[in-house]
């Protein structure tokens, strides 16, 4: 079963596809909650050994999100709405996939919780075949998570505001750490705009090219006294950059990469890097060293060997144990197989036990009206990855889809005179692109859809300044515009 305004390629093999509106994720996974509730299919040994604030949850949302309410934001027929709560709650395992098209929403963090919520309802959790589980959108998101690359936890996930942790990490490292969180990129940005951050280091990351609402990102760049920029290929970015540092790419270096099943596996070098380019540790630990703070590494097993000392999760992973495969943290010790499977008895709450959320909704900040009818979403399409830094240099690729595409439904091609690849202009309040119109019953009347993958146009200038109530996500995939013909 497929949940996506845009009838994708996992659409088409799906046994159905429920075409939501952009932006109403919380409210149907709200929806599919009232039925399990109402109906009594919920598991309630599950929920009573292993949960905690069911009352309060199960009372919001039988108050909150009747059917017909979320039939009337969602545009899903609440007879569908019934028959997939149905089948999911009646499922002897049930997994649950979602990627950014549940995050990069006003009420992302709250779209992940109700999801979160419906496994706990259902029991479909700690088993093999079931869970809830975000599609990560690089190869090693979650080991830069892992590593403490959040601004509000340090590796591992242990927590900065513990005392007895940061002094931890204080005596392994020889310098005090600071007591509050840092900031998230977006916030970054707002910062630096205000002129308190001075200085960005930016690393594999095209932040001038893939941010929402890029126009606020350019000018908090042009406005930094330091833009440190350290990538494989000349990104958009460096053209704010003072320094350009160039970096190895995977297959030049030694290291691991965790994915998203927690499973730790060994990078081998297969060749050397070209001209100047060094690993990005190598860089890191050079500057670090010129900034007096020596980091003796001679390769990259030290660095390994110094996350298994102060990760308790990484205690039992050796560069010898990884030779063979990939291992799924934790594993506390050598002798542990790893975990591949987690909450099996007990969730990672002091409690032990998982507590349902109660997610609140607050729809896209942009509203279609006369001005601007149509909704606007980005993402990705299937030839191409991200900024296409690595893929537009792909001959075959580029063969397949050469430039931007803006996805309209046939009915509205017919009423604007649009015709299969005529150039037109998307216009949203904060500016306009220009690109070829591709005709397609992929998206629904009203929805038009955009990649970010090219830098002519650079579509993230157009997309809303919204951002996440709670982690400050960009609101990608909802912004109202409307197309001109040229």
């Amino acid at each position: 079963m497929v949940i996506d305004p845009r009838r994708t390629e996992l659409a088409e093999k799906a046994l159905f596809w429920l075409p939501l509106k952009p932006g109403t994720n919380v409210p149907l996974a709200n929806g599919l909650a009232h039925v399990i509730l109402k109906e009594g299919l919920y598991n309630r040994e599950f929920i009573e050994k292993r949960t905690e604030n069911f009352e309060a949850y199960a009372n919001y949302i039988l108050s909150e999100w009747p059917l017909e309410r979320v039939e009337r934001i969602t545009g899903i027929r609440r007879e569908h709405i019934i028959q997939l709560a149905r089948m999911y709650a009646r499922a002897e395992r049930a997994l649950i996939f979602w990627g950014l098209g549940v995050t990069e929403h006003r009420s992302g963090s709250q779209g992940a919780m109700a999801i979160a919520n419906l496994a706990l309802l259902c029991g479909h959790v700690g088993r093999p075949g079931t869970g809830a589980m975000p599609l990560r959108g690089q190869n090693n998101v979650q080991g830069a998570c892992d590593m403490g690359a959040l601004p509000y936890t340090l590796p591992a996930y242990q927590k900065m505001a513990d005392p007895l942790v940061r002094k931890k990490f204080e005596d392994f490292w020889g310098r005090p750490l600071p007591e509050r969180p840092g900031l998230t990129e977006t916030m970054m940005y707002r910062e630096a705009i205000e002129g308190r951050v001075k200085a960005l280091y930016v690393i594999g990351y095209d932040v001038a090219m893939t941010h929402g609402n890029l126009k606020r990102v350019h000018e908090a760049l042009s406005r930094l006294d330091f833009l440190v920029v350290q990538d494989i290929f000349r990104p958009k970015t460096a053209d704010f950059a003072h320094v350009i540092l160039p970096a190895a790419c995977l297959f030049e270096k030694d290291g691991t990469t965790d994915n998203g099943e927690r499973r730790v596996q060994r990078i081998r070098k297969l060749v050397e890097p070209p001209g100047e380019a060094l690993p990005d540790w190598k860089i890191i630990a050079e500057i670090a060293s010129r900034m007096g703070y020596e980091m003796a590494y001679s390769n990259a097993e030290d660095i390994f060997e110094e996350m298994r000392r102060i990760m308790p999760s990484f205690a039992g992973l050796t560069y010898d144990r990884l030779a063979e495969k990939g291992i799924c943290w934790p594993v506390p010790h050598e002798e542990h197989p790893g975990t591949e499977l987690m909450f099996t008895e007990r969730f990672s709450r002091d409690s032990g036990k998982a507590s349902f959320a109660i997610p609140k909704y607050w729809g896209p900040q942009d509203k279609t009206d006369v001005d601007f009818p149509f909704m606007l979403i980005t993402g990705r399409r299937l030839p191409h990855y991200n900024c296409g830094s690595m893929t537009r240099r792909v001959e075959g690729l580029m063969e397949y889809l050469p430039e931007e595409l803006v996805e309209i439904n046939p009915r509205d091609a017919r009423k604007l005179k649009v015709r299969e690849r005529d150039p037109v202009k998307v216009i949203t309040p904060r500016g306009e692109v220009i690109a070829r119109a591709h005709i397609t019953t992929r998206v629904s009347p009203g929805i038009i859809f955009m990649d970010f993958h090219f830098e002519d146009p650079l579509t993230n200038l157009i997309t809303s300044p919204a951002i996440d109530t709670e982690v400050h996500t960009p609101e990608y995939k909802a912004a109202c515009a409307r197309i001109v013909k040229l």
